[in-house]
């Protein structure tokens, strides 16, 4: 098993970031990481997620949402192929801080296979959940007009 993280501390409020988060239609706009996903986040249901790592080439993959915890957490999982090949459990957690004017984003994946070692590049995959985070950031604050 291996795992990435990446933390953002944010100037907004949960239910900012969370919309953020869910608003699927825009992320070409502005997600350097996760360019498109298509699909509604409800537990059982399957996304669409188009994802391009720094200097890597693009996948698309279509994993299940697992938890869709609102203002709080989004999880799937994705397989490639067979249960346990190259298996990611990817998550997003927003924790109120400061009173919940103010948010703590994680961004966490779990790989777990037998093909991990060969297929994951954990730096490239951490880079990409910076970029996302930051982006996310930015969206959010600008939102709630947080000066830039």
């Amino acid at each position: 098993m291996r795992q990435v993280e990446a933390f953002e501390e944010i100037d907004a409020p949960p239910d900012v970031v969370w919309e953020v988060l869910l608003e699927f239609d825009s992320y070409p706009e502005w997600n350097p990481f996760v360019r498109s996903i298509e699909g509604i986040p409800v537990e059982g249901e399957h996304l669409r997620i188009r994802m391009e790592p720094p200097e890597s080439r693009g996948m698309t993959f279509r994993p299940e949402v697992l938890v869709a915890e609102e203002n709080r957490r989004l999880a799937w999982l994705c397989r490639l192929l067979v249960p346990f090949a190259f298996d990611a459990y990817h998550e997003f957690r927003l924790e109120p801080i400061d009173g919940g004017e103010r948010t703590r984003l994680l961004q966490r994946e779990t790989f777990r296979g037998a093909l991990v070692p060969a297929l994951l590049d954990e730096e490239r995959v951490e880079r990409g959940f910076r970029r996302m985070n930051a982006a996310v950031r930015e969206r959010a604050e600008r939102r709630i007009g947080v000066p830039a």
